[in-house]
């Protein structure tokens, strides 16, 4: 069988990046993508170290012709996609919804929920054309309950949950799956910003997490490398949350 290629948006920091290692320890070929091209490059410079093929596509996904340039060169350079990994995305600003603006709703939606619609929209085309292809979009704990002071981030997430479980209808029968990974906190700069960047606030929120910490964002990784394999061929339209049992209470 050929090497296997994945393609990760937002891939620069936390989750994504983590991810593209993890891809790259299983053998794949990774194409990464991202705003920041000197930070991309360098990224893509250190997994061809590791002895892998690996490329940085500049894009932002707000905009479907960076999203359908992505894709395109892609295939281009590897042939094929294989899996997706849509992590690209922003918690906005986090205020009570008195406070909201549309410019926020615009910012906010316009990286989590068009971002990953183009993604799909243009990854999809190609995975049905060969019969085959896993998509896995990044959701939230936020996808699945509400959190104060979180609204507009919070109704992005669940329309990811919509848009994933709608693709995996659409994609089924033809063998691309589509599912999401819901994370809960992750010891990243997001969590930072989220408690407001309060070690003390981040202590007594973790605090009601059962399993009593954050995750890593190499636990998240793991997981959407899981999703993505063959192991669970049969797993479509779902959006499993690592959270440590927070949506378990």
């Amino acid at each position: 069988m050929n090497t296997p290629t994945v393609l990760i948006t937002g891939a620069l920091t936390g989750i994504g990046r983590a991810t593209a290692f993890a891809f790259a320890r299983e053998g794949y070929r990774v194409a990464v993508s991202g705003r920041r091209e000197e930070a991309g490059n360098a990224l893509a410079a250190e997994l061809r170290a590791l002895g892998n093929e690996a490329e940085f596509l500049l894009a932002d996904v707000r905009f479907e012709a960076d999203v359908r340039n992505l894709v395109e060169q892609t295939v281009v350079r590897f042939g094929r996609i294989d899996v997706a990994v849509n992590n690209a995305g922003t918690e906005g600003q986090l205020a009570p919804i008195v406070e909201q603006s549309a410019a926020n709703y615009a910012e906010t939606f316009g990286v989590n929920v068009l971002g990953t619609m183009l993604s799909l929209k243009h990854e999809m085309r190609v995975m049905l054309a060969q019969g085959s292809g896993s998509i896995i979009n990044l959701s939230s704990v936020a996808g699945k309950v509400g959190i104060a002071g979180a609204s507009v981030y919070v109704a992005s997430k669940h329309a990811v949950e919509g848009l994933t479980k709608s693709a995996a209808l659409e994609g089924a029968a033809a063998g691309v799956r589509v599912n999401a990974v819901a994370p809960g906190p992750v010891a990243t700069e997001m969590l930072d910003r989220f408690v407001g960047g309060s070690e003390e606030n981040k202590a007594g929120f973790l605090a009601t997490i059962p399993a009593g910490r954050a995750a890593t964002p190499d636990e998240i990784a793991q997981t959407i490398v899981f999703l993505a394999s063959d192991k669970v061929s049969y797993l479509t339209g779902q959006s499993i949350a690592v959270d440590g049992g927070h949506t378990a209470q």
